[in-house]
């Protein structure tokens, strides 16, 4: 029988299962120091604990690390994408950003995705599974191991919808912030989703403090439809009502992930039926030109046209920025490298 991963247990649970092993509860939060602060991926390195105590957690349980099987860093900045091997030989990828601001990382929630957004290659092999907390931070501690550098900002954002995997998402954010772990305030924490409408308001309820990324890209039904088949379940104005109750419930100003497909998405119309959309939210909105991939025949709209769309927004007091394409000679975007990775294999 698999034993049970480790880190994917909170403080709490982790003093339960001490407890039921005789043991006193603070040797937990010596523990839970080890896996979530020093990024240990072995019992034997937690010098301060006793052999015994050692012994009787690697009976029942494991640190299942994640393995670097590719790293590719961009020339044109200090993008780093890795490819990483789980304990079943399935494989998902990560990103590092590094800002003045400190050093961002963007990470896979599954192993592929089920959400079959037209323009995204995360979507092409399906989904393969769900990851577990455990799976998800360890993308988090093992880059800081491999850079030496540690991450101050956390993006959920790679290959996966986290709303497909909300309780394992939950679970990861709350280990994240915790302050006897990695302490990354959820301030620094951005989830995004493709729209999943009664996992907004369930995480609206949880009242934390993380940003809530919207991948709208589309104005109005009718492209949205032809961009992302979430969208014949969900409508735009349903999603407008569950980001309102998202603000009243947490003061979290959204943000509106929007990628720029030329002809489709990207017409003066649409940057004015935009604004009217959002007009009276307290969010922001991240105008994407779209990464292109081979499967898919949408193109990259030219930079021209996605200022004059940024001009309209600002015209009508929308807050809107161009985000700066980081990484765009590795394959940067979500489930390139995989995709590249997979179709050698197969």
């Amino acid at each position: 029988m698999k034993k049970e991963e480790i880190k994917s247990f909170n403080l709490e649970e982790l003093g339960q299962i001490f407890e039921t092993l005789g043991e006193k509860k603070f040797r937990s939060k010596q523990v839970y120091e080890w896996l979530h602060k020093k990024g240990a991926v072995s019992f034997d390195e937690m010098t301060n604990v006793s052999k015994d105590l050692r012994e009787k957690l690697s009976e029942a349980y494991e640190i299942r690390p994640v393995i670097m099987i590719d790293k590719i860093t961009s020339k044109t900045d200090e993008t780093s994408k890795f490819l990483f091997g789980l304990w079943d030989g399935k494989v998902i990828e990560s990103v590092l950003m590094k800002y003045k601001h400190g050093n961002s990382v963007c990470i896979s929630s599954q192993v592929g995705c089920r959400m079959g957004c037209n323009f995204c290659a995360s979507t092409l092999g399906g989904l393969e599974r769900n990851l577990e907390p455990a799976e998800m931070l360890a993308q988090i501690y093992e880059i800081q191991r491999i850079s030496g550098e540690r991450v101050s900002n956390v993006v959920v954002m790679g290959t996966g919808e986290p709303f497909d995997n909300f309780d394992n998402l939950c679970k990861f954010i709350e280990i994240l912030s915790d302050e006897n772990g990695l302490n990354i305030s959820q301030r620094n924490i951005t989830v995004s989703t493709c729209g999943i409408v009664p996992k907004i308001y369930e995480l609206a309820d949880k009242q934390y403090q993380i940003t809530l990324a919207i991948s709208l890209h589309a104005p109005n039904d009718k492209i949205r439809k032809e961009l992302m088949p979430v969208a014949n379940k969900y409508s735009i104005d349903e999603i407008m009502k569950a980001c309102r109750y998202y603000f009243d419930k947490t003061g979290r100003r959204l943000t509106f992930e929007y990628s720029l497909c030329e002809g489709v998405n990207d017409k003066e119309e649409n940057a004015k039926e935009l604004s009217k959309l959002v007009r009276d939210l307290n969010c922001h909105i991240n105008l994407i030109p779209v990464n292109p991939i081979k499967e898919r025949n949408y193109r990259h709209t030219d930079m021209s046209y996605i200022q004059k769309f940024k001009l309209i927004l600002e015209k009508n007091r929308i807050n809107v920025t161009i985000r700066r394409e980081m990484g765009s000679d590795i394959d940067a975007a979500c489930g390139q490298l995989r995709k590249k990775y997979m179709d050698t294999i197969n």
